[in-house]
């Protein structure tokens, strides 16, 4: 790897002496450093490349940044699968691999090809409108709707695979990857999958009728949710992507063709991640 785009946390002047030492580090062992806007202008640098030039040119995305970081990042590099190795600075950081204590340790098992890449299912969604427009956006984590500013019900109408499944009144409905099963879906009482599971989870959010809950159906299946109820929804995908529905507007979320690719290290396994994240055992 000799070309790395660096992805930090906007809006965070705390990482300038960090970025800065690695940027020098990095270019010090001949490597090609690729900084975005934001990242540039905070070291000082001039602004040579877009965000989405660390898609076309990175071999690797080094992100400086917590698990929103990760998720634009993902977005940025969806189609390629550029290795992504996430150095926390954040919250819980559950998408990213190492910390700042260890950050020049973790690359040099980069550098030294000491890691393996873990592939994440995808989402593709499509926002099809009553008018005929349809809207494409992907996601790592779920692709959510939700009741928009009036604090009301919404009624959705959901298919599997064109199947009917069922009218859910609620909050909301959640579709979420293995990946995205610790987001959104776990607040709302969904259970924690193994990210290495080929499926995908129906979360209902605060439905009316108690008895539902979630549901696991395999990967390669169509998920359909449709606004049914006049009052107005918002479809998000992973908390980042806003897009207002209607009545008569779908949402139809399948998984993508494409994945993306997080860097991890032999020594740590997803249920030390749990235990540490989630302070398992603790007391």
């Amino acid at each position: 790897m000799t070309t790395i785009g660096i992805l930090t946390k906007p809006q965070f002047p705390e990482i300038k002496p960090i970025l800065q030492k690695l940027v020098t580090w990095l270019r010090g062992r001949q490597k090609d450093v690729i900084l975005g806007p934001s990242t540039a202008t905070l070291i000082g640098e001039s602004i040579t490349h877009q965000d989405e030039h660390l898609a076309s040119q990175s071999e690797l995305i080094l992100v400086l940044g917590g698990d929103g970081t990760m998720l634009r990042a993902a977005r940025l590099v969806e189609e390629r699968s550029v290795p992504i190795l996430g150095v926390n600075m954040g919250g819980l950081g559950f998408l990213t691999e190492t910390t700042v204590e260890n950050l020049y340790e973790s690359l040099e098992k980069v550098f030294e090809q000491n890691y393996y890449l873990d592939n994440r299912l995808r989402l593709q969604a499509r926002i099809c409108r009553q008018d005929g427009q349809v809207i494409q956006v992907t996601a790592l984590n779920d692709a959510v709707v939700s009741k928009g500013t009036l604090g009301r019900m919404i009624k959705i109408h959901i298919q599997v695979d064109k199947k009917f499944l069922t009218n859910l009144r609620g909050d909301g409905v959640i579709f979420a990857t293995p990946t995205g099963s610790t987001a959104y879906s776990l607040s709302t009482g969904g259970p924690i999958l193994d990210p290495s599971l080929e499926s995908l989870m129906v979360t209902p959010i605060n439905p009316h009728t108690l008895t539902h809950r979630p549901l696991l159906v395999p990967s390669h299946v169509c998920l359909e949710a449709k606004l049914t109820s006049p009052e107005g929804a918002v479809a998000t995908l992973d908390g980042e992507v806003g897009i207002d529905m209607n009545w008569g507007d779908t949402i139809v979320v399948t998984a993508s063709n494409h994945r993306t690719s997080l860097i991890r290290f032999p020594d740590r396994t997803y249920f030390d991640v749990l235990r540490t994240k989630l302070k398992w055992g603790d007391g």
